[in-house]
């Protein structure tokens, strides 16, 4: 999958160190912030059985789990450019590598989520025979060999190249996914199986959610639990998008270079990472910590508690 998501990297054209460390800690804050949140989302789905013996629960932790990676990785691969620090390509393989497979991850959890809700609303009855715990780490460990198969490809497809005509491992610009010697072969295949992820994606995600409102006509449907589940489906279409638009990023940067000044296009990139990049991969835990009734307390009250901490160690 091409990943959009290091192409932010760009910002080594800022001009000179101030302008450097001022992008960066733009970027940077409401990465920490969001990254605090999602660790404390996360060990608040460990905290309690009732969350490890609930399939929904068990998909948001990998899902949270996913994001949280890849908002890391993506931060540090900014940050590295940003500080003019050029890797090794082996190196750079593995993070980008390790970039795509968790980018992928997200959209696939975000399907089997979308059935589950299906499930429950459509097929009350049966929820609990097809939802079981193992059925779910039977999806989850799916949604990952799968991603990784597809990663196996790419760095077969990457292998083809010729290395042996570098003068040198070293880098000469900054790690990206772009900048790792991609022929056209491997290029149309990132293509292709992007668009496919996503249509895919979209269409089981939206016939969940056809599902539900058909269900939710019906007379034996609960009516409270179909709108919520209408509801959440809506917000993974949302999410869906916001993975999408990430596409659609390195394009429209380009076609923007044309006509912008480079200082002009650094600012317009902070801004798109920060709402294409940052905000979707807390966007999980933000939904289900505000309205998930049995989260919330539990996540607030850690929230809380943590922060009590931070401000008792640093006085």
């Amino acid at each position: 999958m091409a990943n959009a998501i290091q192409s932010q990297t760009n910002i080594t054209v800022g001009r000179g160190l101030l302008e450097r460390v001022l992008f960066s800690t733009v970027t940077t804050v409401p990465c920490c912030v969001f990254l605090f949140i999602n660790g404390t989302m996360l060990f608040t789905l460990r905290s309690k059985t009732v969350f490890c013996e609930t399939s929904r629960y068990i998909l948001l932790f990998n899902l949270l789990f996913a994001d949280t990676v890849q908002l890391a990785l993506s931060q540090l691969l900014y940050i590295l450019a940003a500080c003019g620090i050029q890797l090794m390509y082996p190196l750079c393989g593995v993070l980008t590598m390790l970039s795509d497979l968790t980018n992928e991850i997200s959209p696939l959890t975000l399907v089997v989520m979308s059935l589950e809700r299906y499930v429950a609303v459509c097929y009350p009855l049966r929820h609990s025979t097809i939802i079981t715990i193992r059925n779910t780490e039977v999806a989850i460990i799916v949604v990952w060999v799968f991603s990784s198969l597809n990663i196996l490809i790419e760095v077969l497809l990457l292998l083809d190249f010729p290395f042996e005509n570098l003068e040198s491992l070293q880098m000469k610009v900054f790690c990206a996914r772009e900048n790792m010697l991609l022929g056209q072969m491997s290029d149309g295949y990132d293509k292709v199986f992007t668009y496919f992820l996503f249509v895919s994606a979209g269409m089981a995600v939206t016939s969940s959610y056809i599902g539900v409102i058909i269900a939710a006509r019906s007379a034996s449907t609960d009516k409270a639990s179909a709108r919520k589940a209408r509801n959440t489906l809506l917000l993974h279409l949302g999410q869906l998008g916001l993975s999408l638009s990430s596409t659609i990023y390195n394009p429209l940067l380009v076609a923007m270079s044309k006509v912008l000044q480079k200082i002009v296009l650094v600012r317009i990139q902070i801004v798109l990472y920060v709402c294409i990049v940052i905000f979707p991969r807390c966007l999980s835990a933000l939904i289900y910590g505000i309205r998930d009734q049995t989260i919330r307390p539990i996540l607030i009250c850690y929230l809380c508690c943590r922060l009590k901490l931070s401000h008792f160690s640093q006085g």
